[in-house]
């Protein structure tokens, strides 16, 4: 392999960087209940999803619509589901310029106050990124969970909402 510049390594460092505030701020959507900023994180055109039992989707749009529905559906005037995504263990590989592909561990716990659960996960994402109008994209996210735990909340847990209306 060639010997690379300090510039190209430093672009490099940059692209990588760039990448993961990319799935930060989607994560952050997620939890944030913002289907816009969710949106936002994929490419404007086809796109290869895979999100298991939440469904296979070929372009963000759809997603977008399912992921709505649920983040922002409400119980007695509060949101029925309450998500909180840790991304860790990121590797980023950049393909070129303009193009990269990339792995995570997500740690995710979600209470359901529709059915009184609390689901705890982790999963793998391989994604695939592209720069699409000068910003990094996700044009292929699918997950693998590898083990779940639902378990009934106990009886007189108080969960407050704080920090939404």
């Amino acid at each position: 392999m060639a010997e690379r510049s300090l510039e190209q390594r430093t672009a490099d460092l940059e692209r990588i960087e760039a990448i993961k505030a990319l799935k930060y701020r989607y994560w952050r959507a997620c939890d944030g209940k913002d289907p816009a900023a969710f949106r936002d994180c994929f490419v404007k055109g086809p796109a290869s999803i895979d999100y298991g039992s939440l469904g296979t989707f070929e372009d963000a749009d759809e997603l977008a619509r399912v992921f709505a529905e649920i983040a922002l559906s409400e119980v007695g005037g509060r949101y029925a589901v309450l998500d909180m995504h840790h991304g860790f263990h990121p590797v980023i590989t950049l393909i070129d310029e303009v193009s990269a592909s990339g792995a995570w561990t997500l740690r995710f716990r979600q209470l359901n106050r529709v059915d009184g659960t609390e689901l705890l996960m982790t999963a793998e994402y391989d994604d695939a990124y592209v720069l699409e109008d000068g910003r990094w994209k996700m044009a292929k996210s699918h997950v693998r969970p590898l083990w779940t735990i639902r378990r009934p909340l106990p009886e007189g847990t108080e969960v407050t909402q704080l920090g939404w209306p």
